[in-house]
């Protein structure tokens, strides 16, 4: 009676540790788990009567894929291509879908500010563009064209009209240049922000620890211990952050900020540019004063806005560089 030998099974170094992770993954799907399971066996030598027992397989479907990964490789771990019954939708109401989907719900008088997937399911059966439709499907059709109509991006319209020079102004510190100079190793960029009204939060009973089958139960009551704001000041090029709590913002806590970075880090620099938005702590000639005041032998400020006006606080928000006044220290 002839014998039938297991198709052999040699694999990579990288084949192995792929194979590895789809095997032990926690999110590999269960049939891929089990294909990668057995041609690991496989490639230990072991028969496919042994594979098929361990993994709880027929032997005839070990047989199966140790042969075809023994012929193909790893790309013969998916499933052939299959004919399947014809599809219930044609493309033209596929297309009409996708239409749709890119059109405000406005335009055809629906009262929604966005489209979902239940939505345009309704919507579409509503026009008659098809019989019957269910969100799942709409939902399957709009992935794979990257289409999300429930979502949006926000903008806002640059107002000033000397935005152009005051961002090159920024940008160009952040590029390390400045007055089409390159800044030197003693020359440094300060990003500065304040963030308001930090609310501490302290809940009323405490938070339970995780356990076998239970989540973690926070209360959902809480009692409010009061409001903080954080000054940050950020290195550009040197990818380090200060940082301080006050009670408040104003011009104390910004002076606060600014010494404490000044003095602890700064204090031998040469030059150090302090890029700020438009607050009424650090804007105008006044706040310029204060730093000469504070600093008499280190701060000076080139003019980077024409006298008399005022930087808008939305352009100054409206670019990745905020468009500010950079403030310049010397030793």
């Amino acid at each position: 009676m002839p014998v039938t030998l297991a198709a052999p099974v040699v694999l990579t170094a990288s084949e192995r540790h792929r194979l590895k992770k789809m095997a032990y993954g926690h999110k590999t799907p269960h049939q891929a788990r089990q294909r990668a399971t057995m041609v690991l066996l496989a490639a230990r030598g072991r028969s496919n009567a042994r594979i098929a027992a361990q993994t709880r397989m027929h032997v005839d479907t070990v047989r199966t894929w140790r042969g075809r990964f023994a012929a193909a490789g790893l790309p013969a771990r998916a499933d052939r291509r299959r004919s399947g019954r014809p599809p219930s939708f044609p493309a033209l109401q596929v297309a009409e879908v996708k239409v749709l989907a890119c059109q405000f719900p406005a335009e055809t008088g629906t009262p929604l500010s966005r489209w979902s997937c239940p939505e345009l399911a309704r919507e579409v059966v509503a026009r008659a563009i098809a019989p019957a439709m269910s969100a799942s499907t709409v939902r399957r059709w709009l992935k794979a064209d990257a289409i999300k109509p429930w979502q949006y991006r926000s903008w806002i319209f640059i107002r000033d009209p000397d935005f152009q020079a005051k961002a090159a102004r920024v940008l160009d510190l952040y590029a390390r240049t400045f007055d089409g100079e390159p800044l030197g190793e003693d020359e440094y960029v300060i990003s500065s922000d304040e963030k308001t009204s930090i609310q501490a939060r302290c809940r009323c009973h405490p938070t339970l620890a995780p356990g076998c089958a239970r989540a973690m139960r926070v209360n959902h009551e809480y009692q409010r211990g009061g409001a903080l704001a954080y000054l940050a000041a950020y290195d550009v090029h040197r990818a380090k952050a200060f940082g301080r709590c006050e009670q408040k913002t104003g011009i104390v806590p910004f002076m606060n900020l600014v010494t404490q970075v000044m003095t602890a880090e700064y204090a031998s620099a040469k030059r150090v540019f302090w890029v700020v938005d438009n607050g009424s702590s650090h804007r105008g000639k006044k706040a310029i004063n204060r730093l000469t005041t504070a600093f008499p032998r280190s701060w000076s400020t080139p003019p980077s806005t024409p006298p008399g006006r005022t930087r808008s606080r939305s352009s100054s928000r409206s670019s990745n560089a905020r468009s500010s006044r950079p403030t310049t220290s010397r030793t």
